[in-house]
C-alpha cells in the first residue's frame, strides 16, 4: 500500500506539489483511481482522484477510518543531534518507523551540533510515516537548550523519565528493569560528548532517573533507538 500525506485534505481535497507529482508523474494514477491519504492526525482517508495534476491532484474522500497508533503510552525521545546530521536524520526516520509521539532535540554543553533544520527532520518523519502506514505524524521540536527542556519536565506527572549516559562513575540502573509497561515515558539522550555532570545532576533534580540501556557502549542515535524499542517490547510482552 502506498500512503500519501495531506494535513489539510478534509478543506483542500488537494494533494500537495509533492504528493501529486509522485502520484501523477511518477505512479500514473489517472481520473477515478483511488489512493490511500493521511492526515497525520490519526486518520487514513480513501480518495478517488478527480482532476490529476502533478502540482494540485484534487480528490473526493470516499472512505475516512481512524487509524489510532498501536501502542496506548506516550513516548518522548529527547537527543541531542549528531555532529554527522545523516546519523541524526536515519534516528528520525528509524524512531518514527518503530513508534515515537516526540522527538526534541537538545543543546547540550558537550554538543557537536548547535543548530539543526527543523523542516528536513519534519519531512524525513513524514516520509517514515507513510512508509511504516502509520497515521499519526509525531512532534519534532526545533533544538532547544536542555535546561529549557528539563523546566518543561520538572512539573511532569504519571511520566517516567529517564536520563541515560555513559560514565561509569555515576550510578545508573538498567532501563529494561526500570520502565513499567504502559507508562508515558521521557528518555533524555546525551551528545557523542556525553552529558556534562552538571546536565546529569540537573536531570535527576528535575525528576530522571539514571539509566544505562547495557553493557555495550552505543552511538548516541542506536542508544535512542534502543531506547524507544526497550519500552516497545515492554508493553508488547506485558498487553
Amino acid at each position: 500500500m502506498i500512503q500519501f500525506y495531506a494535513p489539510d485534505i478534509t478543506t483542500t481535497l488537494t494533494l500537495p506539489e509533492s504528493d501529486s507529482q509522485h502520484c501523477i508523474r511518477v505512479l500514473r494514477m489517472q481520473c477515478g483511481d483511488v489512493i490511500g491519504v493521511v492526515d497525520g492526525k490519526g486518520h487514513r482517508f480513501s480518495c478517488r482522484i478527480v482532476e490529476p495534476h502533478a502540482k494540485h491532484t484534487v480528490v473526493e474522500i470516499i472512505d475516512t477510518l481512524e487509524i489510532s497508533p498501536v501502542w496506548s503510552n506516550d513516548i518522548t525521545i529527547a537527543i541531542a543531534p549528531t555532529k554527522n546530521i545523516d546519523r541524526m536524520e536515519w534516528c528520525v526516520e528509524k524512531l518514527v518507523e518503530i513508534g515515537v509521539n516526540r522527538i526534541v532535540p537538545l543543546r547540550c554543553q558537550h554538543s557537536e551540533r548547535k543548530e539543526i533544520k527543523f523542516e528536513r527532520l519534519e519531512k524525513i518523519a513524514v516520509a517514515a510515516m507513510k512508509q511504516s502506514l502509520k497515521a499519526t505524524l509525531p512532534r519534532i521540536d526545533e533544538m532547544m537548550p536542555i535546561s529549557l527542556f528539563l523546566e518543561e519536565c520538572a512539573t511532569l506527572k504519571n511520566v517516567q523519565k529517564f536520563v541515560g549516559y555513559c560514565d561509569s562513575t555515576m550510578p545508573r540502573r538498567l532501563l529494561a528493569k526500570e520502565y513499567s509497561a504502559g507508562s508515558d515515558v521521557v528518555v533524555l539522550i546525551g551528545p557523542e560528548g556525553d552529558f556534562s555532570h552538571e546536565e546529569i545532576k540537573a536531570a535527576i533534580n528535575a525528576g530522571f532517573i539514571a539509566i544505562t540501556l547495557g553493557d555495550n557502549r552505543l552511538r548516541t542515535e542506536t542508544a535512542a533507538i534502543v531506547a524507544c524499542d526497550t519500552c516497545h517490547i515492554i508493553n508488547q510482552a506485558n498487553s
